[in-house]
Formats: structure tokens, C-alpha cells, sequence
């Protein structure tokens, strides 16, 4: 076998998605708000001398072939290493070789760490010294907010980037540009893929390259093992099945989406929320994670403006766990349905801070005797429950003007209900209430 030979099997065995990464800058597609002119990661790049980064993004967005290419417009050597794998000994060796290319070539090095937030607080500190003294540039690959993940220390050194998920369009373009390169993609196979089929792909990738490529070669070689010349339905959705949306339990999406949740419903958005809903079902969510936030919301958003809110959550669960999934997915949907739909109060919620703000600042203040319990002779001869008023023998069956606070403090006002809901109600009756205790102390 010749070497062109080999070279040619080489190239063979090599996933699409890794034969056609871009060359270059030109040939990258998508993240036009870093890369596109005047952008600040473009003009980072023209300048020859780019600083330390850290790119953050879903998965099969272009990061590791972004650093490379940096890299190569730099004339840089390329080190990576894969926080998963690596440890500080890897890190170490990494420093050795930059140092070695800087000392006997002059030659600068990028050092790309794929996962970067995998690595502790030891392994990050590792660095610090070395982006410090510019032995190498650092640009650190995470799918996970830097923010939570990264030392501020490192943070502080490297600028962080976001790169956001590949539109259809974009997508669109990588399968057609795949299709047509005779050399590196799909062209020389003579298997077509209709516009159809393409515009599904990419819909189905939901924003990330690489899968959109390894669908896409899955598809053809299918094709191609049936003896057929085009990709139809059949293949596609053989090998569309068993696909999920992006959905990273305890990940950024994760909170994302369950905060999109969240905020729908407290904004009255009901198809919006369902939306999310079916979004965090569709991707894998416990469904018993998504009913305990229900539950909160129920109590936090509406509360008492429409108790039957939280008494609907809790049904719900309870269905749930009777039906299981896929039956049980409906009672959450129709919980989430009334909970958007509900009158909204979050008087409980600001009241119980408030409260809960006083008994943390205010120490352990002592119970009024007066509402103390009075269960021994004792206890009485010392004045316990003395001078209680009952409520039930008191005109109205209230106690108007009855301390309740203990005697350090004054009187609170913490639960101010809105004026929707059953909250109208209970609004009108504390107000009469309180008119009642301010003619009492008169």
C-alpha cells in the first residue's frame, strides 16, 4: 500500500463531522455576533495576539474548532487536553512543552481545554501562573455557566465568550456544504438527500453541528447499504428514532428551561408553558422534579388569591404518581394550564420573607405572657395565659386591639394581599379588622 494510499484510508475512517471542520475563518459558519466584522472575537483574531478566553456554548457549536482555527491564524502551536481525562500532571507536561517551543523556537502555544469546568479548584489555580506570564494563551471550552464553574481568578484573566446554539439556517448550510465536496464530504457517494429531508435534519440537530453531520452520514450510509440512490422517509426516520432534544439534567439548560417554566405561568402565559413544559418532558425531566415545582408555584405566585391552585398541584402529583408516564404527563399539563390561568398573588411569599427577616434580626425574643400556655399551677401562679383574651367570646370573634408580637417589637404588617382573587376578600377584612384595633387604642 502507498502512502497516498494510506493517507486516502485515513481520511475514510474519519467521522464527516471531523472531515469537515472549516479551514478557515470563511468557511465557519454561525456565531456572526463574535466572528462577523468589527465583532470583538474577529478583531481578537486579526490582531495576531489574542488574550486567554473562555468560549461557553451548547454542545456542536464550533468551540474546539474555533480555538484551532485561532490557532492556526496565530501560528500557535496547538495543545489540547480534556479536563475529563487530564489532571494537574497533564497540565504540568503541557507547560513543559510550551516552554521548551518558546525557549528553542520562539514560538508561541495555545493551550485548548475541552470541558474546563470539569477540572476542581487545585487543577484551575494550576494555570494562573502560566496565562500569567504569557507562557501559553489559555482558551477554556465549557457547556456550563463560567460563572458557577471557573475560579474568579481564572475568570479575571480570560475573556469569556458565548456561543449560542446554530440557527436551521446555518445547519442548513453545513449539510449542503457536506453534500457537495466530492473531496472531504458526501458528493462522491452519488446518494442525494432531498431539500425535504435536509430541512428536517436540520431541524432535528436542534442547533448542533456535529450531530447534524453524524445524522446526516448515518442517513447516506443507510441508503447506501440498501443499495438505494437517495436518502427517503423510511431512512430518516430510522434514523431519526430514539432522538431527544438538548437537555442537560443539572446543567445550564436545565435551569434555564425550568426558570422559562416558572416565569411563564407567574406571567399568565399558559401556551407558553406548556411549551416548556412539553420541552423539559420531551428532553428527559423527572416528571416528579417538575410537580414539586409546580407545587411551589402554586403557593408562591397565586397563594391565596386562588387557594384552589395549590390543592390542583397537589392532585396533580398524586395522579401522576398513580398513571405514571407517558398517561401522567397530561394531569401535570392541565396543572400547569389553571396555574397560568389563576388569579396571581405573591403576598404569602413576600410576607413569609419579611417575617422570616425579623426572626433571624430580632433574636429570641420571649412569647407575651399573656399568650403563653398555662398547663401547670406554676405556670399560672406566674402569670401565664393571664389577661388572654378569647377570640370566639369577643364581639365579631376578634380580639381588637390584642397584642400578638412579642413585647420587644412593635406590630408588623407583613401580609398585604392584592387586589385579584380570593385576596379582594381578605384584603377587605383586614382592613376592617385594623380600623377596629386603631379605634380600640384610641
Amino acid at each position: 500500500m502507498s502512502l497516498f494510499d494510506q493517507v486516502e484510508d485515513d481520511l475514510a475512517s474519519r467521522p464527516l463531522a471531523d472531515r469537515m471542520r472549516p479551514k478557515n475563518l470563511d468557511e465557519y459558519i454561525g456565531q456572526h455576533h463574535l466572528l462577523g466584522a468589527g465583532k470583538p472575537l474577529r478583531q481578537a483574531i486579526a490582531s495576531g495576539h489574542p488574550h486567554s478566553m473562555i468560549f461557553w456554548g451548547p454542545p456542536g457549536t464550533g468551540k474546539t474548532t474555533l480555538a484551532k482555527l485561532i490557532a492556526g491564524y496565530c501560528d500557535a502551536e496547538f495543545v489540547t487536553i480534556s479536563a475529563v481525562l487530564a489532571g494537574v500532571k497533564d497540565v504540568r507536561a503541557a507547560v513543559a512543552r510550551a516552554q521548551q517551543l518558546q525557549q528553542e523556537q520562539g514560538r508561541r502555544t495555545m493551550l485548548f481545554v475541552d470541558e474546563v469546568h470539569r477540572f476542581n479548584k487545585s487543577q484551575q489555580d494550576a494555570f494562573l501562573p502560566y496565562v500569567e506570564d504569557g507562557t501559553f494563551t489559555l482558551i477554556g471550552a465549557t457547556t456550563e455557566n463560567p460563572s458557577f464553574e471557573l475560579n474568579n481568578a481564572l475568570l479575571s484573566r480570560a475573556r469569556v465568550y458565548v456561543l449560542k446554539s446554530l440557527e436551521a439556517d446555518d445547519l442548513r448550510q453545513i449539510i449542503d456544504r457536506a453534500m457537495a465536496d466530492a473531496e472531504l464530504g458526501l458528493a462522491e457517494r452519488g446518494i442525494s438527500v432531498s431539500d425535504a429531508l435536509r430541512d428536517q435534519l436540520a431541524q432535528t440537530a436542534d442547533g448542533d453541528g456535529r450531530r447534524v453531520l453524524n445524522l446526516l452520514e448515518i442517513a447516506v450510509d443507510l441508503a447506501d447499504s440498501k443499495g438505494q440512490n437517495e436518502v427517503d422517509d423510511n431512512d430518516l426516520a430510522e434514523v431519526l428514532s430514539g432522538t431527544i432534544r438538548r437537555f442537560d439534567k443539572g446543567g445550564e439548560a436545565f435551569y434555564d428551561q425550568i426558570s422559562a417554566l416558572h416565569k411563564c405561568v407567574r406571567g399568565s402565559a399558559p401556551d407558553a408553558a406548556l411549551y416548556w413544559l412539553c420541552r423539559m418532558l420531551d428532553g428527559g425531566c423527572d416528571p416528579v422534579y417538575l410537580m414539586r415545582r409546580v407545587v411551589r408555584m402554586a403557593s408562591e405566585d397565586i397563594g391565596n388569591a386562588d387557594p384552589r391552585a395549590l390543592r390542583i398541584a397537589l392532585d396533580a402529583w398524586e395522579s401522576f404518581d398513580k398513571l405514571g408516564s407517558p398517561e401522567g404527563e397530561l394531569v401535570i399539563a392541565q396543572a400547569v394550564a389553571y396555574l397560568a390561568c389563576a388569579p396571581k398573588s405573591n403576598a404569602v411569599y413576600v410576607a413569609y420573607k419579611a417575617a422570616m427577616n425579623d426572626a433571624k434580626s430580632h433574636g429570641s425574643a420571649e412569647v407575651p405572657v399573656h399568650l403563653r400556655n398555662a398547663p401547670t399551677k406554676l405556670m399560672k401562679e406566674l402569670g401565664y395565659g393571664k389577661e388572654y383574651r378569647y377570640a370566639h367570646d369577643e364581639p365579631d370573634a376578634y380580639a381588637a386591639g390584642e397584642q400578638y408580637f412579642p413585647d420587644t417589637m412593635q406590630d408588623r404588617s407583613y401580609y398585604q394581599p392584592v387586589n385579584r382573587g380570593l385576596e379582594i376578600k381578605m384584603a377587605e377584612k383586614l382592613a376592617r379588622l385594623r380600623e377596629l384595633d386603631k379605634q380600640y387604642k384610641k
